[in-house]
This record gives structure tokens, C-alpha cells and sequence, in this order.
């Protein structure tokens, strides 16, 4: 038995379906997958480097924080046997002088004076 169907005048074979695939140039196909392959390692190249520098930031920001940390442990070691830091003296002398500045411009604003139990270092308010 013959499979093949006439439709509109042409005689069609049975088996797949839809479009053949163009007959395309083996050369063409090679350069086009080498292309790919370069493009492919030239973002995965900056991806890492993108990476790295992120990885590289955080370090640096963990070291310093850690400095930090270890700053302040030192300072309450020294305040726990009675001494005061030199730097929590001037942070103390350098807050004192500007609460006065604050205070004289707010007494001669609203005729009366606050007084604030906080310590700033960094950018840091420590109460």
C-alpha cells in the first residue's frame, strides 16, 4: 500500500511535519557557534571580575570593621581599670564645646538650655 496523498495536485509523502531545515552552510554554522563561544567566555570573564571586586569590598569593609571593634574593646578595657581614653576625652571636650555653642543659641532661642547624655564618634550616636 502507498502512503502518499495527492493534495492539490502534488503528491506528498508521509513523515514529518512542518518546516525542513534550510540547507545551511556547515562553515558558517562552525563560525557562528565559535562567535557564541567567545561571547560566553568573554561575559563569564566580566561576571568573575564583577564578583571579585564585590568579594574584594566586603573584605576591606569586614577589616575595618573589625578595627573598629577592636577599638572599642580597648576602650573599655581602659575604662574598666579607671582610665579614660585620650580620644574619648576629646570626643567628650569637642561634644562639651559644641553642646555649649548649641545651648547658648538655644537659650537665646527659647530661653532655657537641654542637655543631651549622648556621644557621637564616626557619625555614631552612642547613648
Amino acid at each position: 500500500m502507498d502512503d502518499s496523498k495527492v493534495v492539490g495536485g502534488k503528491v506528498k509523502k508521509p513523515g514529518k511535519r512542518g518546516r525542513k531545515p534550510a540547507k545551511i552552510d556547515l562553515k558558517a554554522k562552525l563560525e557562528r557557534s565559535r562567535q557564541s563561544a567567545r561571547e560566553c567566555r568573554a561575559r563569564k570573564k566580566l561576571r568573575y571580575q564583577y564578583l571579585e571586586e564585590l568579594v574584594s569590598s566586603r573584605e576591606r569593609a569586614i577589616c575595618a570593621l573589625r578595627e573598629e571593634l577592636e577599638m572599642y574593646k580597648q576602650w573599655c578595657m581602659a575604662m574598666d581599670q579607671g582610665k579614660i581614653p585620650s580620644e574619648i576625652k576629646a570626643l567628650l571636650t569637642g561634644e562639651e564645646q559644641s553642646k555649649s555653642q548649641q545651648n547658648s543659641s538655644r537659650h537665646t532661642k527659647a530661653g532655657k538650655t537641654e542637655t543631651n547624655n549622648s556621644c557621637e564618634y564616626n557619625g555614631r550616636i552612642y547613648i
